[in-house]
């Protein structure tokens, strides 16, 4: 694992499957965190497709 970017890693490989995917889905809209939809999830399975999107998200809220 050493030398590795852990945020390009696939996470299907590391044990996220389909059931794991919707809990997480719904556990977020349930706190009122949208935008984020099994589909996406699924066609794009990187902590790197997901970092910048929630830094986005994270910069608006500050600015409020």
């Amino acid at each position: 694992m050493e030398g590795r970017d852990v945020a390009e890693e696939d996470l299907f490989d590391r044990g996220l499957d389909s059931v794991r995917l919707t809990t997480l889905v719904e556990r977020r809209r349930s706190a009122g965190l949208t935008g984020l939809e099994f589909p996406d999830l699924a066609e794009q399975p990187r902590l790197s497709a997901r970092v910048a999107p929630a830094r986005e998200v994270g910069a608006g809220r500050q600015g409020r």
